[in-house]
């Protein structure tokens, strides 16, 4: 199983990734959190990977830390979360207010993530609670915010909030009220979004 893949960016999105190591391009499925983190197309990047293997398919994840892998391993091993619903809870929450969340089993918290409902959330307390106390949190990183044209921007936010499963036309609508400035970030964008989408 592929473990870890150190090669340029080719291609990058919210949601995915084009890795060329050695003039091989590996399609690479990942969250926000680790979008935020990544230089530039072109840029030079290692990302640690989970492999899913599907009868259909062999799919990709990447993280920028171990300790993100181990979250999302740690979410596709509780029964009813597979791959993508895992990347989408931690696009939607950070490994460090996750781990509080899961521990004091803060159900409501959960329950805000889009694909969340209650029972889910439920489960995931009831499976993972322990769990989450083994983890080092010592680790979480610091964001790189990379800024964009404000139009770039805006886009970026509106793909990444449609593969997270909101609708279009809600998604436009909180974006035209929320106070866009020249200067906005991807991240500082999104927040700004999912804070009011998950009211």
């Amino acid at each position: 199983m592929i473990a870890l893949l150190t090669g340029l960016i080719a291609h990058k999105s919210p949601d995915h990734i084009v890795l060329d190591v050695q003039g091989v391009g590996y399609r690479v499925h990942i969250p926000f959190s680790t979008y935020y983190e990544l230089p530039e197309e072109g840029g030079a990047t290692a990302l640690h990977i989970h492999t899913s293997v599907r009868e259909d398919a062999i799919l990709l994840y990447g993280f920028r830390t171990r300790l993100e892998k181990s979250f999302f391993q740690l979410l596709i091993a509780v029964s009813g979360v597979g791959p993508k619903l895992a990347r989408d809870i931690l696009s939607n929450i950070q490994p460090g207010p996750l781990a509080q969340a899961l521990a004091q089993g803060d159900l409501n918290m959960l329950s805000t993530i889009p694909g969340i409902g209650k029972k889910t959330a439920e489960r995931l307390v009831l499976e993972l609670k322990e769990k989450v106390g083994k983890l080092d949190l010592s680790s979480l990183p610091a964001s790189d915010i990379r800024q964009l044209p404000a139009e770039d921007v805006a886009e970026d936010v509106i793909s990444a909030l449609l593969n997270l499963g909101y609708k279009e036309a809600h998604v436009r609508k909180v974006l035209a009220s929320l106070n866009v400035s020249g200067d906005v970030s991807v991240e500082g964008l999104l927040k700004q979004a999912l804070k009011t989408l998950m009211k």
